[in-house]
């Protein structure tokens, strides 16, 4: 755990004031939360939200081009397509590919999500159940989705690497955003789970975030892993104990707009 220290008066009213310009609906459009938002029914939202979180790489643009594609392929009914899951199903994800997230890959994450569902009943239940009240983080609701998830039988290797685990001290960005996504109710999240803190979310650490806090003295871990991620989170935590996962607006926002315009 790292040690308290003092943030600037500056800092914080920068933060502040990022974070609530930059979880305005307007972004939602730019960004892969669109596509879950484009759902009303939890199961839609968290299963296709796993997808937006998992395929959140590279350009934007192209990004949600797949995304848009995917929910073709699944007839925009995602939590029926997952639990009717067939070979036939299969057949529709053929072709699927964005950056190394391949059809094979489509595939076996839905394979075995189906039987999650059919063991769990939702991704919420199982996350829910693997985390205690204790628990000052969400680390080991990440670490049980992304073992069944990769670890049913014959699932192949490779699917793991999409799949980060703290275990591995991974950040877990995409998963750590995923959680935010279902957990945090706003106008920019989409807030479907139950039963999950928002003091338990973990700021989902990339690039963009980790340069913005190190310039801001808000992190001194060098490397983007789980241990960096948790020690900004309890930085940000000093200043918001509810809801420190707010400030990955203001960090991320900082760095991928506001760059732009200096």
């Amino acid at each position: 755990m790292p040690e308290s220290q003092t943030i600037s008066k500056a800092t914080v009213d920068l933060l502040n004031r990022s974070a609530q310009e930059y979880q305005k609906p307007k972004y939602i459009r730019f960004d892969p939360i669109a596509i879950p938002h484009g759902f009303d029914d939890p199961l839609d939202i968290e299963i296709i939200g796993l997808f937006a979180a998992l395929l959140a790489w590279g350009q934007r643009k192209t990004t949600l081009s797949k995304l848009e594609d995917l929910c073709t392929r699944m007839h925009y009914s995602p939590a029926n397509f997952v639990n009717t899951f067939d070979d036939n199903k299969a057949k529709m994800l053929g072709g699927f590919k964005h950056r190394t997230f391949n059809s094979d890959d489509a595939v076996w994450i839905c394979r075995n999500l189906s039987s999650l569902y059919t063991y769990h009943g939702s991704i919420e239940s199982l996350f829910r159940s693997s985390i205690s009240e204790d628990d000052t983080n969400i680390g080991a609701g990440i670490e049980a989705l992304s073992k069944f998830l990769s670890q049913q039988p014959q699932t192949p290797l490779r699917l793991s690497k999409h799949l980060a685990r703290p275990s591995k001290n991974s950040a877990c960005k995409r998963l750590c955003m995923f959680a935010r996504w279902m957990v945090r109710r706003g106008s920019f999240d989409l807030g479907v789970w139950e039963g999950i803190r928002t003091d338990q979310l973990v700021i989902p650490l990339d690039v963009h975030t980790g340069r913005q806090a190190r310039k801001l003295g808000l992190l001194r871990r060098k490397t983007n892993d789980w241990q960096a991620a948790l020690e900004l989170t309890t930085i940000c935590k000093q200043i918001d104990p509810v809801d420190p996962v707010r400030f990955d607006f203001a960090l991320f926002g900082i760095g991928a707009y506001a760059e732009k315009d200096t």
